[in-house]
């Protein structure tokens, strides 16, 4: 996929309702998860990405900062992110867990 025309995502616009369900493509542009959910707010926010599994079943959460990942619009409108991880490297992440509240 060629990123190169795709608009980046202002800061205003990463919102739970615009990121949720975003695709996450890693190296070489392998999907490598979807956006879960996130927590937070401004420069603390931690972006839960469902890595693995199939449909959904089977996958594990993690959380990475936003700040490693780069959010765009294709020409579609479409959401969705770049990264340098692989999904090697997020699926050695300790599992996200949310807390109880």
């Amino acid at each position: 996929m060629d990123h190169a025309n795709h608009t980046h995502l202002s800061r205003d616009e990463l919102t739970p309702d615009i990121l949720d369900g975003a695709t996450i493509y890693g190296l070489g542009d392998h999907k490598i998860g979807s956006v879960s959910h996130i927590h937070g707010t401004g420069s603390t926010i931690q972006v839960v990405i469902d890595v693995g599994g199939f449909l959904g079943i089977g996958a594990k959460p993690v959380a990475v900062p936003i700040g490693d990942l780069d959010f765009m619009r294709d020409e579609d409108g479409d959401v969705h992110a770049v990264t340098s991880w692989t999904k090697e490297q997020l699926k050695e992440m300790p599992e996200h867990r949310d807390p109880l509240g």
